[in-house]
């Protein structure tokens, strides 16, 4: 087929792909202990439908094995990696580490001249 030459995917691989990657998202959103609407909240892109069947499949699973869901560490992480930053400079970051240092005269670009980038 020319198209799988050409590297263009047919309209049934894509859809077989997409249904394949929301029931992956819903398996780890279940297996995270997620919400089925936390799961769709955080991942707007993908089919609902694969999504919720995915976290069908795994809550299925789970209940027949006896397996507990497993608490997601990234929220845990960033607060304890803000919180060991704190510790080490020993000062709170203030709404002040949120803005960009302020421009000093060795920061600021000289203006560039508008249409031709050099004289003729």
């Amino acid at each position: 087929m020319v198209t799988g030459a050409l590297g263009i995917e047919s309209p049934e691989k894509v859809a077989v792909a997409r249904e394949a990657d929301g029931k992956a998202v819903g398996g780890a959103c279940r297996h995270a202990g997620r919400a089925i609407e936390d799961c769709y909240t955080m991942n707007k892109k993908a089919d609902k439908a694969a999504v919720f069947a995915g976290w069908r499949d795994m809550n299925d699973y789970m209940r027949e094995n006896k397996i507990e869901p497993v608490a997601p560490q990234l929220a845990t992480q960033v607060a304890n990696v803000g919180r060991k930053a704190v510790e080490s400079d020993g000062t709170k970051p203030g709404p002040a580490a949120d803005k960009p240092a302020p421009k000093t005269a060795d920061s600021v670009k000289p203006p560039t001249r508008g249409g031709k980038a050099h004289d003729s």
